[in-house]
């Protein structure tokens, strides 16, 4: 029997009003129809023969995102607010475009505020004007990398404070662009909201570069930041092999999880030796990655490594600093293993060529690739269409290939890492060739 999540989340108020879109009913007239409240789907797809069915409550169940027949709000006294907060990430500036034009264009929303460098926007001391945003002054973002609203992290602990200015303001709905940390900042928003009877839906769209959050398949700037890893392993890979002994390195992102690395991995085909946060290993030893990479030298004469930037870290002095959103800040495995590689080989007398790249900067601020264009796209609509029904405390996932409304608490639980144990993994190694685990 597969374990059972509550998927429930809270609506401000029933949704009374004819929604201004237009969808003729009949099927098969060539156009999709509203989303009712009573679609949903399983979120454990997997079984066993002989599992017995049984029946599934409601709450166990995730509800289907899109445009519904009826909603709360007038579009002609609507001010939503959108904040993009943490680090950068490809494809922001593609959902605060969404959102923009799904508002102005197909609900006639005609106020739309966008927040300055995070929720430090929403902070009086600030001084931040807001930028009012409309088709033309959003008409080419989605083309550029980055946030025209700005980013920042930290502040979203300050929750009365962002509140306040969220009433001062006379915003009535909120749309918060944001990974982890965003995301708890925006439930404890909602949360105060909700304490004090206000009417105001919260949103989130899924911004991890990691793709780390907790029921959502896929979040925006990971297939990009993918595609751009790939070219710093072919780069890598070049320098490596045209050198006597050449050593590339490339590090990437991925302080918890490996999934960038991973999935690099694979598109790649050129790494040899991949290392992430979830898999222990050893550098020194008979089964050290060392002694790995000096028997590929004797054979091949060049070596590809690349590594999560969490990988590692067991091996490293801790740096007892934390950034503004209180992650811990991590010291740089990529320079350690370049130095330390370096120095085995130069104990061994054995000559080497190292190359290191570390792109992290390069992909965080690229423009978003086609692919996570389409999928912000409808990210940011489906945002839209939630919080026009006063749906709250929830974001916009892909759950088995279909948009759903996500309760934020659930997305927020736990990181998702990738298991050791599977067949991503077991596809990893079988692409790279490496040993299962470089331990003693």
């Amino acid at each position: 029997m597969s374990k059972k999540f509550d998927f429930s989340f809270p609506v401000i108020g029933t949704p009374k009003l004819p929604s201004p879109l237009s969808f003729p009913n009949p099927k098969g007239d060539y156009i999709t129809n509203f989303v009712s409240d009573d679609q949903m789907i399983i979120y454990d797809i997997s079984a066993k023969h002989g599992d017995v069915s049984e029946e599934i409550d409601r709450k166990n169940l995730l509800e289907v995102a899109g445009p519904r027949k009826m909603v709360y709000f007038d579009p002609a006294h609507v001010h939503a607010g959108i904040v993009t907060c943490g680090g950068l990430c490809p494809g922001l500036n593609d959902v605060i475009h969404s959102i923009v034009m799904t508002l102005w264009y197909r609900y006639g929303v005609r106020r739309i505020s966008g927040i300055r460098y995070g929720y430090r926007g929403l902070l009086p001391e600030s001084k931040l004007a807001v930028i009012e945003l409309f088709p033309e002054k959003i008409a080419e973002i989605h083309r550029m990398g980055g946030t025209v609203l700005g980013s920042s992290r930290g502040e979203g602990e300050r929750t009365e404070e962002i509140v306040d200015s969220i009433e001062r303001m006379n915003l009535n709905m909120l749309f918060t662009i944001g990974g982890d940390g965003t995301l708890k900042g925006a439930l404890a928003i909602a949360d105060e909201i909700e304490k004090r009877g206000l009417k105001i839906p919260v949103v989130g769209i899924p911004k991890t570069i990691d793709n780390d959050l907790s029921f959502t398949e896929r979040s925006f700037g990971f297939e990009t930041a993918v595609s751009y890893a790939v070219d710093a392993v072919d780069s890598a890979h070049t320098e490596a092999h045209d050198a006597m002994n050449g050593i590339g390195i490339v590090k990437v992102m991925g302080r918890d999880s490996g999934f960038i690395a991973a999935h690099t991995t694979l598109a790649s085909g050129d790494v040899n030796y991949v290392l992430v946060p979830e898999v222990p290993f050893e550098l020194e030893g008979e089964h050290g990655l060392f002694a790995h990479i000096k028997k590929r030298l004797e054979i091949r004469h060049h070596s590809v490594i690349l590594v999560a930037e969490g990988a590692g870290q067991d091996l490293l002095k801790k740096t007892g600093k934390t950034d503004a959103s209180g992650n811990t800040k991590l010291s740089d495995i990529g320079i350690f293993l370049k130095e330390q590689i370096e120095q085995y080989f130069k104990e061994q007398n054995m000559q080497i060529s190292v190359k290191y790249i570390d792109p992290s900067y390069m992909i965080r601020s690229a423009a978003a690739n086609s692919g996570d264009s389409i999928y912000c796209a409808r990210l940011g609509t489906n945002a839209v269409h939630a919080a026009m029904a006063g749906k709250t405390k929830i974001l916009i996932s892909l759950v088995n290939n279909t948009f759903v409304h996500l309760p934020i608490h659930l997305a927020v639980s736990k990181r998702n890492r990738v298991d050791p144990d599977s067949s991503l993994w077991r596809d990893v190694i079988e692409a790279t060739g490496q040993p299962i685990l470089m331990k003693n």
